[in-house]
């Protein structure tokens, strides 16, 4: 990248753009926006690009320490930073989402509804090792909400060849980068285990957790049964919330690997299919999932979740809502960023808690 003498062309990849002296600019169209920083005061662009500059607007720009100016007549396959900062939208975004305007070649993409944010990593990875562009989002699999920003895009160069934003959208493939998946209203049935719980020996302290916590989302609490430990009941009691129309059973308890728990036996009985028992996470190691017949997710819960802040099931149970059918790979993919940090002033999600995978 260099310059030449006054008045000559400014090498950029391949591109030129004039370069003249700002006393020299009256009549001349700019290329890019002239932005005033004063800290604490103000960031903003005082001429847009595009605007003509006149005589009046000489001594403006001069105060702003421009003693020259670009200036840029469109040549054949070159896009302005705003037409492929445009483009880079359309690459992003998905369903759902919306386009601040577009500043200085930059765009932010906005949620249009509530859901569970997905980003291609393959692809963001992909576009963001080109060179000239950048695209920045938000962390995946967590829960985002109306007018949040998810994304924000940025072309590097004043302009951009053609040919390079067309290799753009060929990694892009036709498919965003970013989608939601929006909550939608869910039945839940919870299954409290444990014959300690069950013959009044102590308290249930499980099931408010539990309540509280989906009280966060759309969710109606269809059903609740407290039961001991005797897996045939257990069984019985989740299959009767699922015909009743639960999208979700919850089951608390009973979930260690102690001979007195049976409650993943009592899953398992059900004829679901187990995505997994175990997770790469801390707090919420003993954790299970499973499906029946891709009617509803059935979720085995291990005690930490009654005691500790965060815990796998602040992780999953949002996308489980979203209505997401999860693989035993994404809860492997949660060993990276899944040991809770326990942290004394916890300001999950604002953490690294979950955000490795």
């Amino acid at each position: 990248m260099g310059r030449n003498d006054e008045g000559d062309a400014y090498g950029w990849g391949g591109l030129s753009l004039n370069l003249i002296k700002t006393a020299d600019a009256e009549g001349h169209v700019l290329c890019h926006d002239i932005t005033q920083i004063i800290r604490g005061v103000v960031k903003d662009a005082v001429f847009r690009k595009g605007h003509v500059v006149t005589k009046e607007d000489i001594p403006v720009l001069l105060s702003l320490g421009k003693e020259h100016l670009y200036v840029w007549e469109k040549q054949e396959g070159m896009l302005h930073e705003d037409e492929a900062a445009r483009i880079l939208y359309d690459i992003c975004a998905g369903e759902y989402m919306s386009p601040s305007p577009v500043k200085e070649g930059k765009i932010k993409v906005t949620a249009e509804t509530a859901g569970v944010l997905k980003v291609d990593l393959s692809k963001l990875n992909a576009l963001n090792a080109m060179g000239e562009i950048m695209i920045a989002t938000r962390h995946g699999n967590f829960p985002v909400k109306k007018g949040d920003d998810l994304a924000g895009t940025r072309v590097i160069p004043l302009v951009i060849s053609a040919a390079k934003m067309d290799q753009a959208k060929k990694i892009g493939g036709g498919r965003p980068v970013l989608s939601i998946l929006p909550f939608s209203h869910k039945r839940v049935g919870i299954v409290t285990t444990g014959t300690e719980v069950f013959t009044g020996r102590i308290a249930d302290t499980f099931t408010p957790v539990i309540r509280e916590k989906l009280a966060e989302y759309d969710t109606e609490v269809t059903d609740h049964v407290i039961l001991g430990d005797d897996a045939a009941a257990i069984t019985e009691a989740v299959l009767s919330m699922i015909r009743k129309g639960a999208d979700l059973v919850l089951c608390t308890g009973g979930m260690s690997v102690d001979p007195d728990d049976r409650t993943p036996l009592a899953i398992k009985n059900t004829g679901a299919r187990i995505v997994s028992y175990g997770a790469p996470v801390l707090p919420g190691a003993m954790f299970l999932l499973a499906y029946y017949e891709e009617k509803a997710a059935v979720a085995g819960l291990p005690g930490c979740v009654m005691y500790a802040g965060r815990t796998i099931f602040d992780l999953i149970l949002p996308r489980l809502l979203a209505g997401e059918k999860l693989t035993n790979q994404d809860l492997a993919n949660l060993g990276h960023g899944g040991l809770c940090m326990e942290c004394p002033t916890c300001t999950y999600p604002n953490c690294g808690f979950g955000k490795g995978g």
